[in-house]
């Protein structure tokens, strides 16, 4: 009943930009903590970046680099990617913590977005 879909993913060039969008939709009583992580081929799922009702927190191979945001009014989470290298090639997913209209609380994953980077 409740779904993450995200976009904004694509091909761009090293050093340029791209912004990740992720909406949430359904049965929702409110959202909690949103995130997001990448998978790269061939490896592990890594967080990149977190964001509450106060705070934002990201991998340090990212700091400076990518900005979370959030729109509650929209059930939205963005992240905003600046100075892209061909490193940060990967599929990236938004995850939220999500209490539903039945007030159980549930990790929702996203179906992903592929982010690619030449050099």
């Amino acid at each position: 009943q409740v779904q993450l879909v995200e976009s904004g993913g694509g091909l761009v060039q090293a050093g340029g930009a791209l912004r990740l969008s992720c909406v949430a939709s359904g049965s929702i009583f409110s959202i909690n903590t949103m995130r997001w992580y990448r998978q790269a081929p061939g490896k592990m799922r890594e967080f990149v970046a977190t964001i509450d009702s106060g705070s934002t927190n990201y991998a340090d191979s990212v700091k400076g680099r990518f900005t979370i945001s959030r729109d509650n009014a929209k059930n939205m989470v963005y992240l905003q990617m600046n100075s892209l290298k061909p490193e940060d090639t990967a599929v990236y997913y938004c995850q939220a913590d999500i209490t539903s209209t039945t007030r159980s609380t549930t990790t929702y994953w996203g179906q992903g977005t592929q982010v690619t980077v030449s050099s």
